[in-house]
């Protein structure tokens, strides 16, 4: 485990929370980066990623226009903005890196962080 992700915790539905994820500046400057999501009994997602270089996102589209992710290249801080939660959203929240964005949508993760919970109440 080299991603250290945080943020979470627990919301109301409609409410917002915004998760960081720091990683080593040689991992941080030549990964795609992103979020993906497992809540117990359901199958698990990768809820948004951005590629390293040129800023090319993925959004779910359940969190599409709701949840915006970003890169902060000065602190090799990976950060997921997440608004207008629904009480769908309660899952444990993973930080994930890759050499490319095809490889994080094949679940194919090369780092990945401890994982932070979210919980949205209705």
């Amino acid at each position: 485990v080299q991603l250290v992700g945080s943020g979470g915790g627990s919301v109301q539905a409609g409410g917002s929370l915004r998760l960081s994820c720091a990683a080593p500046e040689s991992i941080f400057s030549t990964h795609a980066m992103g979020w993906y999501r497992q809540a117990p009994g359901k199958v698990r997602e990768l809820v948004a990623a951005i590629i390293s270089i040129g800023g090319s996102e993925y959004y779910l589209d359940s969190v599409e226009g709701r949840f915006t992710i970003s890169r902060d290249n000065a602190k090799n801080t990976l950060y997921l903005q997440m608004n207008s939660l629904k009480p769908e959203d309660t899952a444990n929240y993973y930080c994930v890196a890759s050499p490319t964005l095809s490889l994080l949508h094949a679940y194919r993760f090369h780092y990945w962080g401890q994982g932070t919970q979210v919980t949205v109440s209705s």
